[in-house]
């Protein structure tokens, strides 16, 4: 198996050239780092977004919950499921999950092409 790095002749060439380090780094590592960083960065984000058990375990008021533990504690809370004694709010139940939902793709569509780009090279043969 290659190495998935980016290649090093491409730092020679810009020492060459007359760069410095710095200038390797901003103008030629970061700009080839970039699509595979944010597509890290997006599945972080979608991971921290829905994360249901370390806030649940960390956090002990109400005030400071997620949108997970929220969501999970109105469903208790109005009896989506009929337990609470009342009826099933079904339609309320949609419109919070809808709502937790927004943020997640509004994050992926405002950087779906990086994402794309890093995904589609990490597939490429060096």
């Amino acid at each position: 198996m290659g190495q998935r790095t980016i290649p090093e002749e491409l730092a020679d060439a810009a020492r060459i050239d007359g760069c410095n380090e710095y200038a390797i780094y901003a103008r030629i590592l970061m700009p080839l780092a970039k699509p595979g960083l944010i597509a890290v960065a997006i599945f972080t984000f979608i991971d921290g977004w829905n994360d249901f058990m370390g806030p649940l375990l960390y956090l002990n008021s109400p005030e400071n919950y997620t949108v997970a533990l929220g969501l999970a504690l109105f469903r208790a809370s109005v009896g989506a499921f009929g337990a609470a004694g009342g009826r099933a709010r079904w339609d309320w139940l949609m419109a919070a999950s809808t709502a937790m939902v927004i943020p997640v793709i509004i994050v992926f569509f405002a950087l779906q092409r990086y994402f794309v780009k890093g995904v589609v090279m990490t597939g490429l043969k060096g």
